[in-house]
């Protein structure tokens, strides 16, 4: 006897009614819905490291990771979200609409409280985004109050007295002489902008404020790097010479690293060790844009080496930057928008307030 064939439903799967959904989705709604997910994980590294008081990076950094699709939506979704988290978490524990579920993505919560209330949000597409728009009455209900207790008439007033000054710093970027002169780096620059040499890092150019040069054929390429002043004078301090064998004992993003290689004339060897492997990913992506051939990646605890190893006997010099030891330059950095600064932490809290150390063996 045969059996009859089970009848196979003809209607839609659920993944092709999701991917129905998702090409009912405009260009723009798809961007927004992903820039905020690449901006909550951009915001946990960050809140993850300022409570810990050991950044993986700068913000800046962290955004500009090779992994980061949409680098301008994410910088802004991460940056605004930082300025108005005081009153975000104030009103979120008011209305005390969390589930465990929403609890372990506080950070995408974040990101979606302030385009709801602060932002433009172009779509509100996303199972988070609809969950919180459900509870928008209660989450509105708890910023009125907040209002009211803070006796600010408009959510602008509110938001002022949290707002930290904004410090215009010059855009400072350090030629790559492994790809370029720095003659033809400030002809080239100066076709769009006022370019000075600094004087006294001769690698470095100085560029007007607020120059966004992210997209710059010069950055994408590697000839230049977007490096503050204070990062770029740690090589030149160290003075390695050409042919040399050198340590670089915290490493990534890498910055120093290739500038290390830069000086040596990507002649001798550089060690780069690095502990977390994210950021050895990142090391990875500076070298490779850098064109330095005479780097060896060490994925690592470099306190862990051992100093009696013959592979380190000829090291001439250590380079020992710590993951902290920006916090001088806050405004660069962009510090003042971390929950710690607005805590009342200053620099004193920082295991490398004493800056930069350098030992020349």
């Amino acid at each position: 006897m045969v059996r009859p064939k089970a009848s196979v439903a003809k209607g839609p799967s659920l993944a092709a009614a999701n991917k129905s959904n998702n090409q009912r989705l405009s260009s723009a709604e798809r961007s927004a819905y992903f820039a905020r997910r690449e901006a909550a994980k951009v915001l946990r590294s960050v809140l993850e490291g300022d409570a810990r008081r050991r950044a993986l990076g700068s913000i800046k950094t962290l955004v500009y990771n090779p992994s980061v699709r949409n680098k301008k939506a994410t910088f802004a979704l991460v940056c605004q979200t930082l300025k108005h988290l005081p009153i975000i978490k104030d009103v979120l524990e008011a209305a005390n609409i969390l589930n465990s579920k929403w609890k372990r993505q506080l950070e995408l919560v974040y990101i979606i409280i302030y385009d709801i209330f602060f932002g433009k949000a172009i779509s509100l597409a996303g199972d988070a985004e609809k969950f919180l728009t459900l509870h928008k009455e209660a989450t509105q209900s708890a910023l009125a109050q907040f209002l009211v207790r803070r006796k600010a008439k408009r959510i602008e007033d509110l938001v002022a007295l949290y707002q930290t000054p904004d410090v215009s710093q010059p855009r400072y970027v350090r030629v790559n002489t492994l790809k370029m002169d720095v003659d033809s780096a400030v002809l080239e620059l100066g076709k769009q902008f006022t370019v000075q040499k600094d004087d006294m890092a001769p690698d470095l150019l100085i560029l007007p404020p607020g120059c966004d040069l992210h997209a710059h054929s010069l950055v994408k390429n590697g000839s230049v790097f977007l490096q503050g002043k204070a990062s770029s004078m740690v090589a030149p301090a160290l003075a390695p010479k050409s042919g040399w064998k050198v340590l670089d004992a915290c490493s990534a993003p890498g910055n120093k690293t290739v500038h290390l290689a830069a000086l040596m004339k990507g002649k001798g060897k550089i060690m780069a060790c690095e502990l977390n492997k994210e950021m050895v990913k990142r090391l990875e992506e500076t070298i490779r844009l850098s064109g330095a051939a005479n780097i060896e990646v060490l994925h690592g605890d470099f306190l862990k080496l051992d100093p009696k190893d013959p592979a380190y006997s000829e090291v001439r010099a250590i380079l020992l930057d710590p993951s902290c030891s920006g916090s001088g330059t806050a405004a660069n950095r962009l510090d003042h928008l971390l929950p710690s600064h607005t805590a009342g932490f200053d620099d004193d809290m920082c295991s490398s307030h004493l800056g930069l150390v350098v030992v020349m063996v």
